[in-house]
């Protein structure tokens, strides 16, 4: 047991020393040195960067998608021959199901708007009551479209701030008349640039005018609708409403399959963060081509160790070091010189990440797991490429090395 203690102790010493040697030598050739650390900083640093900001990114995005889809899904029907869309009847049974608070058409249309003889070409949404009841800040000003308005197809609309000032420069146009394809509509909002975005108007874009549902069906010709917003009173109930939504319109199309498609807000975040998550990975692998690079630099500098320390080493193995004690000196120099590396890339790539999350204005969150694969890759690679140039030294020759003296 004594001998045991005597030997470990031993060990314990000379691992000391060497780590002292490492660190001299390091220092004696300080230019050399930081050149060598920059290659795995530059790596470490990138991937650091490069992952912690997608990831804050894609925390972002979720948390927008959630909150501006949340209790909402849309349905998007293709039809058949026989059935090309959703009538009011199969609309109210949609607004019947248990868990739905409402529903909102939404129809699409490219139409000439004309004032005071100026036309030009506008995109139009024909929603209804709901819509605005589910979107409170979708007003600028005046009033949003109301039962009475769909129930009625009354020609009412809100525009938005670009045909404000395109149309109706320096003039209020709520109460004012625009023409749409010829038809006479009254003005009676203004819609906010800043509204709350509904899931189908991330689907659809946003509209330059909206009015009653009814009353663009009447414009089209059409006798039924083929994009439904679906407003539901919890999002942890969206896979049970799209099973009961699944039921109801089976039957409707004849089974027949891929006449419709349901997409909630919660599956779009779902791919879009899959999406980001493959976003990282390739960035941080062509990142990583960096340390690679400064590994091969580990490498080369600890080659050239060994060939100027040649008669050190010679010297060392002729007084009784044994090519394990050589070989852990040199594996612990190139060691700390990719450790040294990495921990300054963590250091400069959080900052970095910071800065970047800030300038973009989204959320920064530390990412760990992107710490410690820096700290791994640079400790990987300090010994990967360390293992050569320390074997080649333990290897040498005592005779040939003290020849060079």
């Amino acid at each position: 047991m004594k001998h045991f203690f005597q030997k470990l102790s031993g060990g314990f010493y000379m691992f000391v020393e060497s780590v002292k040697m490492s660190v001299s030598n390091i220092l004696q050739n300080k230019m050399r040195s930081f050149l060598t650390v920059l290659g795995i900083l530059i790596g470490v640093m990138a991937v650091i960067a490069l992952v912690t900001t997608i990831s804050g990114v894609s925390t972002s995005i979720s948390d927008s998608f959630l909150s501006m889809g949340a209790g909402s899904m849309t349905l998007t029907v293709t039809g058949t021959e026989l059935k090309t869309g959703l009538t009011d009847e199969d609309m109210e049974k949609i607004a019947q199901l248990e868990h739905v608070n409402g529903v909102c058409p939404s129809i699409s249309l490219n139409s000439t708007v004309t004032v005071e003889d100026v036309s030009d070409s506008f995109t139009v949404s024909g929603k209804n009551d709901y819509f605005f009841v589910h979107t409170p800040n979708a007003v600028a000003r005046g009033r949003a479209i109301s039962r009475l308005d769909t129930d009625s197809q009354n020609r009412v609309c809100l525009i938005s701030q670009d045909l404000v000032e395109s149309h109706f420069y320096g003039v209020d146009p709520l109460g004012k008349t625009l023409y749409l394809d010829n038809r006479d509509f009254t003005v009676v909002g203004i819609i906010q640039e800043d509204e709350d975005v509904s899931i189908a108007t991330i689907l659809t874009g946003t509209p330059d005018l909206y009015i009653p549902h009814s009353t663009a069906l009447k414009m089209t010709g059409a006798a039924s609708v083929n994009s439904l917003t679906i407003y539901i009173d919890d999002i942890e109930n969206s896979e049970a409403v799209e099973g009961e939504l699944e039921t109801l319109l089976d039957p409707l199309f004849n089974y027949e399959d891929d006449v419709y498609s349901i997409n909630s807000m919660e599956s779009i975040g779902d791919t879009m963060e899959e999406m980001l998550g493959m976003m990282s990975m390739l960035l941080a692998g062509i990142a990583s081509i960096a340390l690679l690079v400064g590994g091969i630099g580990i490498m080369n500098m600890m080659l050239t160790s060994v060939t100027e320390r040649t008669v050190e080493i010679g010297l060392k193995k002729a007084i009784g070091a044994e090519p394990g004690q050589i070989q852990l000196q040199f594996l612990i120099e190139s060691f700390l010189l990719s450790i040294a590396g990495g921990l300054a890339g963590i250091v400069l790539g959080i900052l970095l990440s910071a800065a970047l999350c800030n300038v973009m204005g989204i959320t920064f969150t530390l990412s760990y797991g992107a710490i410690a694969l820096g700290v791994g890759f640079s400790a990987a690679v300090g010994i990967i490429f360390g293992w050569s140039p320390a074997r080649k030294a333990s290897r040498l020759s005592p005779i040939d090395a003290l020849r060079r003296m």
